[in-house]
């Protein structure tokens, strides 16, 4: 699969050597943050005369993007750059346009939906809640080596 150019090289071999770029650290609030979708842009149902509502996946979406620990970050181009992506979301789901999808990801890329987004824009979600892993069970005081329960077992 195509990537995003060629593999990094060693750095021990690198002939300068330039700092990395720092990493930007979020730490996610649930906070509700930018718009809700605009009404009255998907046009009038022909048949009924109603307005279009949105999508439910397409409200969804927006709002796990209005929950994002990177919404911290948009500013308003950043979420009118949203909108439309989300028009497109809707027309996606609504209508079936999965041509749409591609386009979709990219613009979602920009804003770090996915780990390896995040990773490229040097973003990190940082979790205050989560510690370092302790072990599932605790080691027993009567613990043998492995050895004399091999013995135990082949008899």
């Amino acid at each position: 699969m195509a990537g995003r150019g060629p593999a990094p090289k060693d750095p021990s071999k690198r002939r300068r050597r330039n700092a990395a770029d720092p990493e930007t650290v979020i730490v996610p609030d649930d906070e509700l943050r930018g718009p809700k979708l605009p009404d009255g842009v998907l046009g009038v149902n022909k048949t009924t005369g109603e307005l279009v509502e949105w999508h439910p996946m397409t409200l969804t979406w927006w709002d796990t993007w209005r929950k994002s620990a990177q919404a911290q970050t948009f500013t308003d181009t950043d979420w009118a750059f949203l909108v439309d992506t989300a028009l497109m979301h809707h027309s996606m789901w609504a209508k079936g346009q999965w041509t749409l999808a591609a386009e979709v990801r990219l613009r979602a890329a920009k804003f770090g939906a996915t780990p390896e987004d995040r990773a490229r824009l040097k973003l990190k979600v940082d979790d205050p809640t989560s510690a370092p892993q302790r072990p599932a069970q605790a080691p027993a005081g009567n613990v043998s080596d492995i050895n004399s329960r091999r013995a135990r077992l082949t008899g």
